[in-house]
């Protein structure tokens, strides 16, 4: 995930601390994202999860559940995103909310918004989390199109207002495609008038239904102007002084454009910038971000429902990511890692550590070039003909 306006303030305020550089030596405790369950009301066209309306065979039950939180914790996990399916289908989300808060633990609910109402907002308030995210994939046809569920959109809004009503931070969270490309100022706009803190815009992955909806994902171009409007708007806020948070996440090629966009509008803090992203060391799969799905096998991120590196009934969670790692594992936290094709000879490989796997393994190859990366061969410094047009940033 790359904290644009992070960044972008600690270039405003050369005296902020600066988060988020890589770790040198030892395998770190991870940001853990966990799957509570499957099932969810809806059923996404890029969903990770494939989840559905349906219950789902050998899920955690509570007890299990709260062992796991006291797993982390051991491992000295500290940040922690309930997610699913819709986490708010799951009994015991609140018990399990506030056994982790209680421990010390940072805890956000990852939602679509759309069971979120005047019967249960009470109860969401009193369990404090640090962040609620509610996904909007774009205006209301095409937010219901993707989400295939009319009026799921409406649901969603209503439920980011009555979270700002009862003082709890939220985040819009919109993947981006060609269909809501052309949405985004006004999905921007949504942000202001609806009193949101956090913005975070997902570039598409391909695992899960994602996997079967790659023709639908945004041109280059498309997310290149996508990301400009993003840098502009994170400026234009750190310049106005309101505290709001833009990121983006499955590409890490987007810092590089960030270094780029800066070099061109704010030249004198491009050099201060390029260090502060090579400390931060772009992907993290593997090593700063780790999955625990509802059936407790672990993965390296949430898009590697497809390998699994343990599992938390089987073996401690310390075990599974610090104390005996497997190979793959192992693998991802090469720093840079020992990857191919245009990748292998980009410039920049240090700042984004060659991008999502799993959309090269999409293509069939772990280790080969990221299909997703936007740059073009000049950009990255190959002498051979650009791949795509560049633009203006």
């Amino acid at each position: 995930m790359l904290r644009i306006s992070h960044y972008l303030r600690a270039l405003a305020n050369p005296q902020q601390r600066v988060l988020g550089a890589r770790s040198v030596g030892p395998a770190r405790p991870p940001v853990v994202i966990w799957n509570l369950l499957r099932r969810c009301n809806l059923t996404c066209r890029h969903c990770y999860a494939t989840s559905a309306d349906s219950e789902f065979r050998d899920e955690l039950d509570t007890a299990e559940a709260l062992g796991v939180i006291d797993q982390l914790h051991e491992a000295g996990v500290r940040v922690l995103i309930l997610s699913g399916g819709e986490p708010l289908l799951r009994p015991d989300i609140f018990q399990l909310a506030d056994y982790a808060r209680d421990k010390g633990f940072f805890v956000a609910l990852s939602t679509n918004g759309t069971l979120i109402d005047e019967g249960n907002i009470e109860r969401i308030a009193q369990a404090r989390f640090d962040y609620v995210g509610i996904s909007i994939d774009g205006l209301e046809a095409v937010h219901d199109d993707w989400r295939q569920l009319k009026g799921s959109f409406a649901a969603s809004m209503h439920a980011i207002d009555l979270c700002r009503q009862h003082g709890i931070r939220v985040g819009l969270r919109t993947t981006l495609t060609q269909n809501n490309y052309p949405q985004l100022p006004a999905l921007l706009e949504l942000m202001r008038e609806h009193d949101v803190q956090k913005f975070y815009l997902s570039h598409l992955n391909y695992s899960g239904r994602g996997r079967r909806s790659r023709k639908a994902d945004a041109h280059h171009l498309m997310t290149r102007d996508a990301m400009r409007q993003l840098f502009e708007q994170a400026w234009a806020d750190v310049q106005q002084g309101r505290e709001t948070d833009f990121v983006s996440g499955n590409n890490d090629a987007d810092a590089v454009l960030l270094l780029q966009w800066v070099e061109a509008n704010l030249p004198q803090h491009a050099e201060r910038l390029e260090r502060m992203l090579r400390a931060w060391g772009g992907n993290a799969s593997g090593s700063g971000i780790a999955n625990i799905d509802n059936i407790g096998d672990v993965h390296p991120d949430t898009y590697w429902w497809q390998h699994t590196v343990g599992n938390v009934r089987r073996q401690r969670f310390r075990d599974i990511w610090l104390e005996r790692p497997e190979p793959l594992l192992e693998q991802l936290r090469q720093h840079p890692r020992a990857v191919k094709g245009r990748c292998a000879e980009c410039r920049w490989l240090a700042i984004c550590n060659g991008n999502t796997r799993t959309r090269a393994w999409a293509a069939g190859d772990l280790w080969a070039e990221d299909p997703g990366c936007y740059l073009s061969d000049t950009e990255i410094g190959l002498p051979s003909p650009e791949r795509i047009p560049s633009i203006a940033i």
